[in-house]
């Protein structure tokens, strides 16, 4: 979908259909509702009257022009109650909107930037949000499905504002097409089934996204991960016939060659358990875990098209976790490349295994900051559910910087506990350390057992378990992979070199 920034009055433009917004309990229309009021002779406020138009959140309510105006549709959104208004809202009701008119088989439309001026939003936010709300909410993953779609595509969103203010909003539309594009692309990825999103697949894509944005791309094949002593990614890869693959993209954006910043991706591209097998049941769905990896290699790929003067490096190890004779076994112990040796209890556990090998590497080269993303345990999913990402972390600062830019983002993150205490469900009798604490408290311990692997190093692990899937749309969310935490991690870098 095309977006255009366009000079003018919004009942001037001819169009398929024109978005606005009301709040719900408002009494009197906002002056841009109330021009398109006056011209429709009245409706909508007749409609208001009649209790048909609200404003409660995402409400819609069509109203045909019949050649008052030139478009020929008016959508009204509810936006809710004005005092709990924000960005996120806008994102959600324009995506509500946007679905809505394709449905219709509208093919162009027009709005506003919703909310502007409102619950301190100005208009280049609320345009920036308008942006990612149609492109986050009109995806669609149709690659395997031959048969026609039942609707076309809306083929351009106008967005129309004062001609002295179209270059800032058109900054504002460039920002957020590409958080939702590269938002987008970690979607595309984690959707793709199993077989055709591969560890090899995946470190093509890193070359293709390399050549297309100026990064620096490095594919660790099995005899540079030997010659390193990765031998718990290499452990995890053992069950499977898919070559696992080490994957570094690195953006230089300023004369210093320290790493600025880390971002360290889950890349399970499908994941059994192992010997420690899963339940048959919902295991299709294991073709997401490598939704960490998918998200900050997005990331980088976003990052380096706005240039910010700092240096940051996506790193993804990638395997498949499968059983066959050759498998990894509960009770086998492991070298870490840092020299710790690991017990493994479960096999299924073997996110945390290849994160501590991608974490050492990384330590090596000294990075300063490092924030890690993975579905790494259930346990996350059933503390948080589907609405918050986990984060743990041994930098308050730092972990205070995630929880802001993923506010910003609308990607909500809730701190977890990192108590001491905590530690000792991960002590083994046989090995440094053990793969799996325990039944209780298993994303702690989890983020314990990578704890181990960073040392002194600010660093935040975000456990997108529970995140990283939408059951049904909501929102701007649809259903499948949400592509959390991409702008998450965008905003992150963005406000480091502010």
């Amino acid at each position: 979908m095309e977006i255009k920034v366009i000079a003018g009055e919004i009942t001037k433009i001819k169009t398929g259909a024109i978005i606005v917004g009301f709040f719900e309990g408002k009494e009197r229309l906002a002056s841009d509702i109330a021009a398109i009021d006056e011209a429709l002779n009245g409706v909508i406020t007749q409609l208001q009257s009649q209790g048909e138009i609200k404003g409660k959140l995402n409400e819609l309510t069509t109203i045909h022009s019949l050649d008052k105006i030139p478009a020929s549709r008016v959508l009204v959104v509810g936006l809710g109650k004005e005092k709990e208004f924000s960005l996120d809202k806008v994102r959600g009701a324009i995506a509500e909107a946007c679905r809505w008119l394709r449905r219709k088989s509208v093919n162009d439309i027009a709005t506003i930037p919703l909310g502007a001026g409102t619950a301190g939003i100005s208009l280049e936010s609320a345009a920036q949000a308008v942006t990612e709300g149609a492109l986050l909410g009109l995806y669609s993953f149709r690659k395997h499905i031959t048969k026609e779609p039942e609707f076309s595509e809306i083929k351009q969103l106008s967005i129309i504002g004062d001609k002295q203010i179209v270059p800032l909003l058109e900054k504002s539309c460039s920002k957020g097409k590409i958080l939702a594009e590269a938002t987008n692309l970690a979607r595309d990825m984690i959707n793709e089934p199993a077989n055709w999103m591969t560890p090899s697949h995946m470190a093509e894509m890193a070359k293709k996204l390399a050549e297309t944005y100026g990064l620096e791309a490095t594919v660790l094949e099995r005899e540079q991960m030997e010659q390193l002593g990765m031998e718990a990614l290499l452990g995890v890869a053992q069950g499977s016939k898919q070559p696992p693959k080490f994957i570094v993209l690195h953006y230089s954006g300023s004369n210093s060659k320290e790493v600025d910043v880390a971002l360290v991706g889950k890349g399970i591209t499908f994941d059994s358990g192992g010997i420690s097998i899963k339940p048959a049941e919902k295991m299709e769905e294991m073709k997401g875990d490598m939704a960490g990896g998918a998200a900050v290699m997005a990331a980088i790929s976003a990052i380096s098209q706005f240039k910010p003067k700092t240096n940051v490096l996506a790193v993804v190890p990638a395997t498949e976790n499968l059983p066959d004779g050759c498998a990894l076994k509960p009770g086998d112990v492991l070298k870490m490349m840092s020299g710790k040796t690991i017990e493994v209890i479960s096999t299924d556990a073997e996110g945390r295994l290849i994160l501590s090998d991608a974490l050492g590497y990384i330590k090596k080269l000294g990075a300063k900051q490092i924030i890690d993303v993975a579905t790494l345990t259930g346990a996350c999913r059933v503390a948080l559910g589907d609405i918050c990402s986990g984060a743990f972390g041994n930098n308050q600062e730092l972990v205070d910087k995630v929880i802001a830019a993923g506010a910003e983002a609308g990607e909500l993150i809730w701190q977890m506990p990192m108590y001491e205490q905590y530690k000792e469900q991960n002590k083994s009798d046989v090995a440094d350390i053990k793969n799996a604490g325990g039944r209780y408290a298993g994303a702690i311990t989890a983020a314990q057992f990578l704890a181990e692997f960073v040392g002194e190093t600010p660093w935040v692990h975000l456990d997108i378990a529970g995140t990283s899937i939408a059951e049904k749309e909501r929102g701007y969310l649809v259903k499948g992979a949400t592509g959390v935490p991409v702008r998450t991690l965008v905003n992150l870098v963005l406000s480091m070199v502010k």
